[in-house]
């Protein structure tokens, strides 16, 4: 199996839309979550992501700017006791209506679908952390670009590998109409020897300038769930949480 360094992958594409990276620590002692969103419009790049009671979600930095907020503004991460759930929509909380129901992460999904953003039909792309540090990574996105079928796809890594996480984003790259992620997530190395801090900004650097817009990284570690986060927002001076 090749690992991919999340950097290179990252610099060398122009538009990969909103991504999520979950894995574990090189010492096994922490699950790791990272999640960052792109915009080519006004509407989009329009955001900053801000801590909530239940975890972070996404604000318009300017109310006079945003056009329609509903698929712009949504709560992107929610904590559960020792579950965390991160989503590029408002299927987060379809997702924690379910887990509180008793039920999981798959039936929550196979209730949603794809985003109604006709020509792009943005990829739903969702993801589950446990607390031992487990996780499974989801994308609903049209079957072969025909919106009339939703093709689901669930991905399970349990028990995590240290140093390894798996990378899924909504689109494969720039284009019009965008064209969905596709294949299986893609294996990344997480290197937190130098902090958390550290890791997120690597990735943050790498992304597109003219195109990123916050990014979100996370920290849990297995056996006391004691957590870091940090935060960065194009529109705001950089803020750890």
């Amino acid at each position: 199996m090749k690992i991919y360094d999340i950097k290179e992958l990252l610099s060398s594409n122009p538009y990969p839309g909103r991504g999520i990276i979950l894995g574990c620590s090189g010492d096994g002692a922490c699950s790791v979550i990272v999640y960052f969103i792109m915009g080519r419009s006004v509407n989009s790049r329009n955001r900053v992501f801000e801590k909530t009671n239940e975890g972070i979600r996404t604000r318009a930095h300017d109310p006079a700017l945003l056009s329609d907020p509903s698929l712009v503004i949504y709560n992107l991460l929610c904590v559960m006791d020792d579950r965390a759930i991160v989503t590029n929509g408002d299927q987060t909380d379809t997702i924690a209506c379910f887990l509180l129901a008793g039920k999981s992460f798959r039936d929550a999904l196979l209730t949603r679908e794809y985003e109604p953003d006709k020509p792009h039909y943005t990829p739903r792309i969702s993801g589950l952390v446990e607390q031992d540090g487990s996780y499974s990574l989801s994308i609903l996105k049209t079957a072969d670009g025909t919106p009339a079928c939703c093709q689901r796809s669930f991905f399970e890594y349990c028990p995590p590998i240290p140093g390894l996480g798996h990378f899924i984003s909504t689109y494969k790259t720039d284009g019009e109409p965008l064209p969905p992620f596709e294949g299986e997530p893609i294996p990344v190395a997480i290197n937190l020897a130098g902090g958390l801090e550290q890791f997120a900004r690597s990735v943050w650097d790498a992304l597109d300038e003219n195109n990123k817009v916050s990014l979100y990284a996370r920290t849990a570690n297995i056996i006391t769930g004691e957590s870091n986060d940090i935060i960065f927002n194009k529109l705001q001076a950089d803020q750890a949480i």
